[in-house]
């Protein structure tokens, strides 16, 4: 589950419409939510859905009864929905916080934490964030910023807003676009493209729609970024401290990883699934398949991302001692693992 939040006018509808409109495969359902008497939000994006409830009576982080959003997440999630991915669009005056712990401390076991995406008005956020400080607080719990409404504001006005935004947020991804067009495949799994085998840079221009006006413009290509898909295997199994060590000290622009991983450790022979969004990790221990080789495979994803670096980083994980680690060697993985 996908929550996408932001200031009033930031451009989460326009950001959802587009992911709706080029999903290449995704089943999406959404929960919109608008402050207000007309669910405007809901209006905008009616007909290009495979599943929508709205929420027009107030924020969804300011729901009372927290059991019947639950239960309206379940009936997102439930199986015969066929739904992939569910996102959230929080209202302009909602505060992510809570709709970050309403998502994780879901009963749910299909619904997992897919991040916190925060977007910002280039144009207007100096503005908006004087008025409302609070806005620098909700851009340092999100795991992706996207910096809309690029193409309104000179280079270097842009430039140095990214690099307010990225030492208010560290090392999170901060990502500049234009009517709100980021690649899917940078926010949830995309049914119809395959995992990369090598390193490679992706760019979503070529993923735009043919027909988009905006490809006459010759200054089009230079207002989006790209995001980087890198994968790594090891057939040796790896040093759960160093790995450990690597997800809390994430390379810069690093958004998403995903897989499963073998521990040099003396009596673990299980198989970790392992997730990561942002700062947030879980692991899932469990059999391999009956005939499955114990290899390692992560795939991670993120804008601006060093592919060399992350992989130099990932290899320095595998183990190359002769002796098992000992037992205590887990600590680090069970403290994401839960109970």
């Amino acid at each position: 589950m996908v929550i996408v939040a932001g200031f009033l006018g930031s451009g989460k509808t326009t950001l959802l419409n587009y992911l709706l409109r080029n999903n290449r495969g995704t089943r999406i359902g959404v929960v919109v939510n608008d402050f207000g008497a007309v669910n405007v939000d809901a209006m905008l994006v009616a007909g290009q859905v495979d599943a929508m409830v709205s929420l027009g009576n107030g924020c969804v982080c300011c729901a009372v009864d927290v059991s019947e959003l639950d239960d309206l997440f379940a009936r997102l999630a439930q199986p015969r929905s066929a739904v992939d991915v569910i996102v959230v669009e929080a209202s302009g005056l909602a505060e992510p916080r809570n709709l970050i712990r309403m998502v994780v401390a879901n009963p749910n076991p299909r619904i997992g934490y897919g991040g916190l995406v925060e977007v910002v008005d280039a144009e207007l956020f100096g503005e908006t964030s004087a008025q409302h400080p609070e806005l620098v607080t909700h851009l340092r719990l999100a795991d992706l910023v996207l910096v809309n409404k690029a193409d309104r504001v000179p280079a270097d006005a842009l430039a140095a807003l990214r690099e307010q935004i990225a030492g208010w947020v560290g090392q999170v991804p901060v990502y500049a676009t234009t009517h709100g067009r980021v690649d899917p495949g940078l926010l949830f799994d995309d049914r119809e493209l395959e995992p990369p085998k090598v390193a490679q840079q992706l760019s979503f221009d070529s993923l735009l729609d043919e027909h988009d006006h905006d490809h006459d413009d010759p200054d089009h290509r230079h207002l989006h970024d790209e995001y980087v898909s890198v994968s790594f295997t090891s057939k040796r199994p790896l040093n759960p401290r160093a790995l450990i060590a690597f997800l809390e000290d994430p390379p810069p622009g690093l958004f998403r990883a995903k897989g499963c991983v073998a521990f040099a450790v003396a009596g673990e022979r299980r198989k970790f699934e392992m997730h990561l969004v942002g700062r947030h990790v879980v692991f899932t221990p469990g059999p391999w398949a009956r005939g499955e080789e114990r290899v390692s495979n992560l795939v991670l994803i993120g804008s601006g991302l060093d592919a060399d670096a992350a992989l130099d980083r990932l290899h320095a994980t595998v183990f190359d001692g002769d002796e098992p680690m000992d037992e205590q060697a887990m600590l680090g993985v069970w403290r994401y693992t839960p109970q």
